[in-house]
């Protein structure tokens, strides 16, 4: 397959290797302004179209004296003729794919011959590399458009959740909206079931635009009959315009020590103070906590009574106190009543859930009930998992699904991914059906084992270099992307690269408006939630 030679040449190949990427003579003809980092190009060859990047830009002089007398501003005819002899513009040019003659996508191997042709890549181009929404078969999703084109970018939907996934940029880059994006595209394509945990309730019902005061739809809004809304907070959840569909109440026997453990850093508690609590658990198993807040605050005798110090049980008294002030904690529940079997139950049955803070946005408590409940799910899809395994029937298989956290640093940096639930969801649960959606502006905050592990990366713009060298770590054209990332907008662009994008791409990011919520409609989807439940259980 080539590309038309009908449109006007952006340049020629004159130099490069296979490594190092192509150097492109700018056309004397094509505006160099037009000509920008990020393009998105097409190298006709005899055999192969090579679909490149550009990458950088460079202004020439055939000799260096041209420069020393310069023409002035009303010259324009000395301008037109040093044009046409003596200056000029190459671009760094790097290929990420090729098609051959039947279409087939292929990695580069070879590089194509002297004076080839480079053109803008056409519409017919990018559905061929990327893929297009009309495709029955594959769970395709748009993603936007490349720089300077109106035809979608999409992403392969089945692809991006096979393995975890994240959205990183620096703070007011858009993350929030891109993850919102890519949800609605998992919840419409029905690629897999979705867990979210909202710490800024920005993705269950309506959400404020950082740019304005203008107010966008959430998941809820835009699927009534496949999103959930579990909430801490009801109060909060009502104040904003909707009534949750369950409301959470957990009981102290919920919290294992290894949740408090996971929150070692955030609660500045030593190592002394942990091995107290596995000695008030050895002695009160699932009563554990209930016995230290109950006893704790005598922390002498209560220490003599389990063999640990008093300075140990005292502190992790003083640091657990506090869960005594949240409301959605009580020492018992009814029997027979469990909130994470109703929330499996939901995600069993294909219904995605926000699980929204309300005012309880203390990175604390965040910490503390993502890890409660993802524990839960952890070791549920392992005995799913291995039941499938056993029976091999297809009703027995796993939904695919997706557990969405913020702030993703604070669960994954290299203390805590190998304490938490999270870093072994990273590292292992592919197999088990379970995949993490991370969204973070510190990247180099994550345990570096961990982010090789993302198998998909949108990324807006990072400034930081540890950030830039951390989430470009283990990808093909490193320093190329570099240099792309160097040159994203504030807003609205992103690059992608990883897993489920078939070459790294950078995108003027999709619209999220009154186009999109249409695009979005689905009949089936518009009933309420409960309705579907109801007639589920």
């Amino acid at each position: 397959m080539k590309t038309s030679l009908s449109k006007q040449p952006m340049g020629y190949i004159i130099e490069g290797s296979l490594t190092d990427g192509f150097v492109m003579r700018v056309d004397r003809h094509a505006n160099v302004e037009e000509v920008k980092a990020g393009k998105f190009v097409a190298i006709a060859g005899n055999q192969y179209t090579f679909f490149s990047m550009i990458t950088n830009l460079t202004l020439q002089v055939t000799h260096p004296d041209i420069l020393l007398y310069p023409p002035s501003e009303g010259e324009h005819f000395l301008k037109e003729f040093l044009k046409k002899n003596s200056i000029y513009a190459t671009a760094q040019v790097k290929p990420m794919i090729v098609l051959n003659k039947e279409g087939k996508a292929l990695p580069v191997k070879t590089v194509p011959q002297h004076f080839a042709t480079v053109y803008e890549a056409t519409e017919r181009d990018v559905a061929a590399i990327f893929g297009s929404e009309s495709d029955r078969v594959k769970k395709y999703f748009n993603m936007g458009t490349p720089l300077d084109m109106t035809t979608p970018v999409c992403i392969d939907l089945a692809k991006l959740a096979e393995r975890s996934s994240g959205v990183f940029g620096k703070s007011g880059t858009g993350k929030t909206f891109l993850t919102r994006l890519l949800l609605a595209g998992l919840i419409k394509r029905q690629a897999a079931t979705t867990l979210i945990f909202d710490m800024h309730n920005e993705y269950g019902l309506q959400a404020r635009q950082e740019s304005n005061a203008k107010f966008v739809k959430g998941l809820k809004s835009l699927f009534p009959s496949k999103v959930a809304i579990f909430s801490l907070d009801p109060a909060a959840t009502m104040r904003r315009g909707a009534s949750p569909d369950v409301v959470i109440q957990l009981s102290y026997e919920d919290i294992s020590v290894n949740d408090i453990l996971s929150l070692q850093s955030e609660l500045n508690l030593h190592s002394t103070a942990f091995e107290a609590a596995y000695l008030i658990h050895n002695k009160y198993k699932n009563q554990w906590l209930a016995a230290l807040l109950e006893q704790g605050h005598d922390a002498k005798v209560f220490a003599e009574q389990i063999g640990a110090h008093p300075e140990s049980i005292a502190a992790l008294y003083r640091k657990l106190k506090r869960i005594e002030q949240l409301p959605f904690f009580v020492k018992k529940l009814p029997h027979g009543q469990s909130i994470i079997d109703r929330l499996l139950e939901y995600l069993e049955k294909g219904i995605h859930v926000v699980i929204e803070f309300g005012n309880f946005t203390s990175t604390f408590c965040y910490l503390l009930m993502a890890n409660i409940i993802t524990r839960r799910i952890h070791s549920q899809y392992v005995l799913k998992t291995e039941k499938y395994l056993g029976t091999q029937k297809s009703e027995d298989e796993p939904q695919q699904l997706m557990i969405v956290i913020e702030e993703a640093h604070k669960f994954l940096n290299p203390i805590a991914a190998s304490q938490t639930i999270f870093g072994t969801i990273a590292r292992e649960m592919r197999k088990y059906y379970v995949t993490l959606f991370v969204i973070d502006q510190r990247p180099s905050g994550i345990d570096a084992e961990v982010l090789s592990q993302i198998g998909t990366k949108i990324v807006a713009q990072l400034s930081d270099e540890k950030d830039v060298q951390a989430v470009l770590m283990g990808a093909p054209n490193a320093l190329t992307l570099r240099a792309i990332l160097g040159s994203l907008d504030t807003k609205k662009q992103a690059l992608l690269i990883g897993h489920a994008i078939t070459m790294p791409m950078v995108i003027e990011t999709r619209t999220y408006d009154e186009t999109f919520y249409e695009a979005m409609q689905d009949p089936l989807m518009a009933r309420p939630v409960q309705q579907v439940i109801d007639e589920i259980f």
